[in-house]
């Protein structure tokens, strides 16, 4: 099974980064996925493409058995030392390691647009109980934010052929599944406050800065750091939720 170089390298590289500087996800969003999903005691759900375990710890508390599938080697290594309470696999979206119909829900925070495709949603539908949902989140960089758009300004030209979760070809392929219904949707807002160390290591943390080449990735980093000067600054998100029944049949 092949996955995008970005994720093998990039990741790969940004493990410890990618812990200590993205954000989890608030507790609304958070909230408003268990309920839908209808997680608790008794249920299952795969945190599918887990990364660090950013969304996977906050499943744990709902006392679901939560199982938090992994491609990549390095951040499953932070997961396993996060996220104790969860139950870490190798896998990838396309070959997920359960059997059929042994999930409740699937979850996937802030990966989905890296494997939005009709074999993926396959999988997803196989692991699937009958009436099965499938919840999707994304902290997505406010672009209505000065800062953000300085952000993106200067970290974008490194990307190459990445995917995005911002053009919205995710949703276009979810929605023309026969496999899964309607799509709900639920907006919230989130905030880091970082200094420039924190948004130096923020920007490393993005796949395609940290599979760029060394001296590219350097200049990319500085000048990202220049935008905090002293002190903190504010580094807002809009929080993106969405959720999906398994479709009968």
């Amino acid at each position: 099974m092949s996955i995008h170089s970005s994720v093998t390298r990039g990741f790969g590289r940004a493990a410890e980064s990618y812990e200590r500087s993205r954000p989890g996800y608030p507790d609304d969003a958070v909230s408003w996925l268990v309920e839908r999903l209808r997680l608790g005691p008794g249920t299952t759900v795969v945190d599918l493409a887990a990364g660090t375990g950013k969304l996977t710890r906050l499943l744990v508390p709902t006392r679901a058995t939560v199982i938090a599938v992994e491609p990549v080697d390095q951040l499953r290594a932070q997961l396993e030392a996060a996220v104790p309470g969860a139950e870490p696999r190798a896998g990838y979206a396309e070959r997920i390691p359960l059997s059929e119909g042994g999930a409740d829900a699937v979850t996937v925070a802030q990966a989905f647009h890296w494997f939005a495709t009709d074999v993926a949603l396959g999988e997803m539908a196989r692991v699937l109980r009958l009436g099965g949902k499938l919840g999707l989140i994304w902290n997505m960089r406010d672009q209505g934010d000065d800062l953000q758009r300085a952000f993106t300004e200067i970290v974008e030209p490194l990307r190459a052929d990445e995917p995005s979760a911002y053009d919205g070809l995710w949703r276009r392929v979810l929605a023309a599944s026969p496999l899964f219904g309607r799509i709900e949707t639920r907006t919230f807002r989130y905030e880091q406050w970082l200094d420039a160390d924190g948004l130096a290591e923020r920007a490393s943390s993005i796949s395609f800065v940290s599979a760029a080449p060394a001296d590219r990735r350097a200049g990319v980093i500085a000048r990202v750091r220049a935008l905090a000067g002293e002190g903190f600054v504010r580094f807002p998100y809009v929080t993106a939720a969405y959720v999906s029944q398994r479709a009968r049949g």
